[in-house]
């Protein structure tokens, strides 16, 4: 069986000696001599592409190419040229033929980057690459055999996307072969030491001077909440070397840097709750308000029933808003029977509007 790569060092790409860095490294490692398909999840910021070079690097075609495209960053009637290349005159603008990402990736790794918003015609297309390993170009009708290797990677909830009819399924067992949950930043805590040295040392200025943090520093960092994840840190790293002249990086500048970011970004919608504050967080303040309210003499009863409500009231409404109305969609995003969401519809008085925005 293939050494578990050793533990990355300042000069590599992936930084993190962490309990869940170490089942990256291992599962990296367990797919060195295979080519299966790889579907990489995780909030934005925390590395998805870091990973997906390293599967290729420790890979059995590292000498090929990797070729990465971001199905957000496209749009949406170029995405099918993108992947699989044109032909002359194939449509307006095509002065030539040009080779797609899967010729170019040949003999090496694919990366298909944010595959949740790859739209409905280009997922039936790429199914049908992974089931018969090969492709046309647009506007071609010569078959072009496919030799890359798949990795794709998405912060979004591919699951809950099928139910709600964006997502094919069976795209998703073929990509979903072996699944990787990359961990948010604040799962592991005790790699941001390590993760911030790497990028101050990185970002060094023109002087070769290399700030260091102090134990209060490193404390400030390891207790927020990273929204942007490892991204976030890089840049907040890169912006500390450009605006803090000297050697020693103590607490009140990480406070200070990290109060004029969340000030960014937060914005009056974020109720005090700022822009990492979990569902789980938010709800959590809301009802120490609504309890600690019964200690002022109004009555209590029937809170679990209240809450509930109060929840899935504004879920079910949103949820029929994003599908316009349509209660069949709307049941199969929620995973409810279409019975049952007629139900909480006429119990909890909800107003419905067929073709609302």
């Amino acid at each position: 069986a293939p050494a578990v790569p050793a533990p990355p060092d300042e000069q590599m790409s992936l930084i993190g000696r962490s309990v869940v860095m170490q089942d990256i490294y291992r599962i990296i490692a367990r797919l060195t001599t295979s080519d299966l398909t790889v579907m990489i999840g995780g909030e934005s910021g925390t590395g998805k592409e870091l990973v997906a070079r390293a599967l290729h690097e420790y890979g059995r075609r590292r000498t090929g190419p990797f070729v990465a495209i971001n199905m957000a960053a496209i749009p949406r009637n170029l995405i099918e040229s993108e992947l699989f290349g044109h032909e002359r005159g194939a449509f307006s603008g095509a002065t030539s033929r040009v080779a797609g990402r899967f010729e170019q990736a040949a003999g090496g790794t694919l990366f298909l980057d944010e595959i949740g918003d790859m739209p409905p015609e280009a997922q039936t297309r790429l199914l049908r690459v992974l089931q018969d390993g090969e492709f046309t170009t647009v506007g071609g009708t010569t078959p072009i055999r496919a030799n890359v290797r798949i990795i794709a990677a998405t912060h979004r909830d591919l699951r809950q996307a099928i139910r709600a009819g964006t997502f094919r399924e069976d795209l998703y067992y073929r990509l979903n072969v072996v699944p990787m949950r990359l961990p948010p930043l604040r799962e592991r805590v005790e790699d941001i030491p390590l993760l911030a040295r790497h990028f101050l040392n990185m970002n060094a200025d023109e002087s070769g001077l290399v700030r260091v943090l102090d134990d209060e520093a490193v404390a400030r960092l390891q207790a927020y909440r990273w929204p942007g994840n490892v991204r976030e840190l890089e840049n907040l790293m890169r912006r500390i070397v450009a605006l803090h002249p000297q050697e020693y990086i103590g607490a009140d500048i990480i406070d200070a840097e990290l109060s004029e970011s969340d000030g960014m970004v937060a914005g009056p919608e974020s109720a005090g709750g700022g822009v990492s504050e979990t569902l789980a967080e938010a709800v959590t303040r809301h009802l120490r308000r609504f309890l600690s309210s019964g200690q002022d003499g109004i009555p209590m009863s029937d809170i679990y029933d209240k809450v509930i409500a109060e929840v899935e009231r504004p879920l079910i409404s949103m949820t029929l808003s994003a599908t316009r109305g349509n209660q069949i969609r709307a049941a199969a995003m929620l995973g409810l029977n279409r019975n049952t969401l007629r139900k909480k519809i006429r119990d909890l008085d909800i107003p419905v509007v067929r073709g609302g925005a």
